[in-house]
């Protein structure tokens, strides 16, 4: 299939000492000779920088190195030109106008990922991990990513799709050729080996929930009515006055995302607006936001307020907190205490309840020891190479996983093979669509969209 040539800038646009303007394509070196000036005019050879000028006709624009990449080996498998500016905003766009001049075209966001997809160069699993490369906001994030290009996970994903097609031809054989002198498998025979293939796909939906906390951060929501302490208590964790804090309460009317790291885990930290009956418009809809955002988050902070009795407000909360993964503060214990910490403990027994007080930043210390061990109790890690961090690679597991549990209760049941067969199939198409063997145009173009211009 041949493709044009296309151009971006690859490198944030912005002031920096040096901007990078990438074309790939048939025609990129044709482009690059007819806008650059070498100042040493000699035989170039494949990846040498060459410095020189971008010229439109007679004018200079910029000082520049440039290099030139011959396919295959290269991102795309394209030939590829790189060229290397001053990173000002003008610079750039104007280099960038002069190749679209000469006929490159302006890439599609993800495009040199997506012919580098396209040209068999990397599977769709390598191609999802350079935007997890590029957005890692931990180490352990990156090294997530970094392994999944590197094609662990696919080798794996791929090991499982062989299995399920050589079960699948062995049950085709014995459905179309029953009276050849050929060994038929057996129910038992195939039982087996969907019993081997669903504990493995078991066990990567097991580290799915990890590696999403590695990919995404742990999504933990301050929740509590209001003036408990729950801005104070983001701003003593950020370490920064990110919330506005008063003492009036209601002041948070709405949510206040950030993210932070503790022992090489992302947190995505939410302040929400205190969650109680009023009849203002605006906090009204706050508190919604507040108790949707409580439902999908990894993990809840609950904060009471130790020098008030508990009120309907707090009892409400702790009915909804007790089936949820949570760490309960009693705030405000400079204060003289008013509060029902018996109760509080009868109710919330399996909880982790820290006494705090952000006025005098006692338990804040407590409070990141405790998010950290609730995530390392979960046993996260990098270490193993077949973790799965992506929400579509997990739909899309959860999915095969269903087919094979579907197909093992239909051998068991001894109903026709033909039966079986479909949702090994099934199972087999779930999983090319998690590599790209088995996957459509649209989708690609939906994934490759959410990826950054120049990549």
């Amino acid at each position: 299939m041949i493709m044009d040539t296309i151009v971006a800038i690859s490198t944030p646009i912005g002031e920096g000492a040096i901007g990078i303007i990438r074309l790939s394509g048939p025609e990129s070196f044709r482009v690059i000779d007819q806008i650059f000036k070498p100042y040493v005019v000699a035989d170039r050879k494949n990846r040498e920088m060459v410095f020189g000028h971008i010229v439109n006709g007679d004018q200079v624009l910029d000082e520049v190195m440039t290099v030139k990449m011959k396919a295959p080996n290269t991102y795309t498998r394209e030939d590829v030109v790189e060229i290397n500016c001053h990173g000002g905003i003008i610079p750039m766009r104007e280099i960038l106008a002069l190749t679209l001049k000469h006929g490159a075209r302006m890439a599609e966001r993800g495009e040199f990922t997506q012919r580098a997809f396209l040209s068999g160069r990397i599977d769709l699993t390598q191609a999802e991990s350079v935007m997890d490369l590029i957005s890692a906001k931990t180490k352990k994030g990156f090294d997530l990513a970094f392994n999944q290009l590197e094609g662990y996970l696919s080798k794996k994903i791929r090991l499982l799709r062989d299995k399920l097609l050589n079960l699948m031809a062995h049950i085709e054989v014995s459905i179309d050729y029953p009276e050849e002198d050929i060994e038929e498998i057996t129910y038992h025979e195939i039982e087996d080996r969907l019993i081997e293939i669903e504990c493995e796909i078991d066990i990567l939906l097991k580290n799915s929930t990890n590696g999403k906390i590695i990919r995404d951060g742990l999504k933990t929501v301050i929740v509590g009515k209001p003036n408990v302490g729950k801005s104070s208590l983001m701003n003593a964790l950020l370490k920064d006055s990110k919330a506005i804090v008063t003492e009036i309460a209601g002041t948070t009317r709405d949510l206040i995302e950030e993210f932070m790291n503790i022992g090489g885990i992302p947190i995505k930290l939410i302040d929400t607006a205190g969650i109680r009956d009023t009849e203002d418009i605006v906090e009204k809809i706050g508190v919604e936001r507040s108790k949707t955002m409580f439902n999908e988050a990894d993990l809840t902070i609950f904060m009471l307020n130790a020098s008030e009795p508990l009120s309907e407000e707090d009892l409400t909360i702790m009915e909804m907190v007790k089936e949820r993964h949570a760490i309960v503060l009693i705030n405000k214990t400079d204060l003289d205490s008013k509060i029902d910490e018996r109760l509080i403990h009868e109710h919330l027994h399996d909880k982790r309840i820290i006494r705090t007080s952000m006025e005098r930043e006692i338990g804040i210390v407590e409070v990141e020891k405790a998010i950290q061990e609730m995530v390392m109790n979960n046993e996260v890690s990098t270490d193993q190479n077949e973790i799965v961090s992506n929400t579509r690679h997990i739909s899309l597991l959860e999915n095969a996983f269903k087919n094979v549990k579907d197909a093992k209760s239909a051998v068991i049941n001894r109903m026709p093979y033909d039966f079986v067969e479909v949702d090994i199939k099934d199972a087999i198409l779930y999983l090319g669509q998690i590599t790209g063997e088995s996957v459509e145009g649209d989708l690609l173009n939906n994934i490759f969209s959410n990826f950054c211009l120049g990549k």
